[in-house]
């Protein structure tokens, strides 16, 4: 038995004083954090996360679920925690995320619940403490996709031209994302990161990274999540929608739907850059090739948005004529 793993079954024997339990792996993740479900003799599970301190922090994990939590959120509950050595003992959500789930059938149902969750969250969630979603930050997700998937990837050469486009566009949306209300973003709000459950759907997860940000981050995550698509017109009119009910809310005063609706699309090329890169560097930095299926239809979300705001036609136009092709050679 891995070292890791076997301190991890000791302390949840030993500090945890769990009885005899059966520990099997629960989940996959894009960091180094690992997770495991210890079920019980009588059934009941818990998940054991451990994160290794030397390339996880469990603190942000921890204080950020209180937040949640407080906020309205069915974030998990901590049971037991030993920050020192990376672990953790939570509240099992299940196995069945929005993922599995989503089917025209279900979507209008959880979404309704996942936004109504969102909601609660910008709204009652406090942010003066939060890290800042600023420009240096927005600007180096969008370097993401120059340097791990134009570069690393795909071995791109940028002109001059090229550059100047890319430049000009990755401004426009940080000015976009800086215009908006501030609010607690998640910052992977998405089908992945939701867990279908009997009480307070949804249960919430990976959220340590968690920000003041820019009010339509999460909801573009969540609307035009990079692992599952639906048609614009019903986006849109989830858009519409989340306009009133935050309106009404007091989180939009004076903005009127068509200005919220040029904020979500422009969010979505900054989310949609950044994620395309994150892909690209999870399959050569990390040997973890599964994401890079879900680049096209990340990409294939800028080309949307380039046919109805000019400001980003020419970055949809170069993914059209230069990425996109060359990720299909690759294929």
């Amino acid at each position: 038995m891995p070292q890791r793993l076997q301190q991890l079954e000791q302390w949840l024997a030993r500090s945890c004083r769990l009885p005899e339990f059966a520990l099997a792996p629960a989940s996959a993740d894009a960091s180094f954090r690992r997770y495991f479900r210890a079920t019980l003799p009588d059934g009941n599970t818990l998940i054991a996360m451990d994160a290794p301190p030397d390339k996880e922090d469990c603190r942000p994990f921890v204080a950020v679920a209180e937040r949640m939590r407080n906020a309205g959120l069915h974030a998990p509950q901590i049971f037991e925690q030993d920050l020192a050595r990376g672990f953790l003992l939570l509240e099992d959500l299940g196995s069945r995320s929005y993922l599995a789930a989503l089917i025209p059938e279900t979507v209008e149902s959880l979404y309704r619940d996942a936004l109504a969750a969102l909601l609660r969250l910008q709204t009652n969630a406090p942010v003066a403490d939060l890290p800042r979603y600023d420009r240096d930050l927005l600007a180096r997700e969008m370097g993401l996709f120059t340097d791990w998937l134009l570069g690393e990837h795909l071995g791109l050469t940028v002109s001059g031209e090229e550059q100047a486009t890319l430049a000009a566009t990755f401004e426009l949306l940080i000015d976009n994302a800086l215009a908006q209300p501030m609010v607690c973003v998640h910052r992977d709000y998405h089908s992945r990161n939701l867990m279908v459950v009997g009480v307070d759907n949804p249960g919430v997860i990976d959220f340590q990274d968690a920000v003041a940000g820019p009010i339509t981050y999460d909801l573009v995550s969540l609307l035009r999540d990079c692992y599952v698509a639906w048609p614009g017109a019903q986006v849109d009119a989830w858009v519409e929608g989340y306009h009133r009910q935050a309106q009404a809310a007091g989180l939009l005063e004076g903005v009127d739907a068509a200005t919220f609706l040029a904020w979500f699309d422009l969010m979505g090329v900054q989310r949609h850059l950044k994620a395309a890169g994150i892909f690209a560097r999870l399959n050569h930095r990390d040997g973890k090739a599964g994401y890079l299926a879900d680049i096209p239809r990340t990409l294939g979300y800028i080309l949307e948005v380039g046919q109805r705001r000019a400001g980003v036609s020419a970055l949809a136009g170069y993914i059209a004529g230069q990425v996109l092709p060359r990720l299909a050679d690759r294929d």
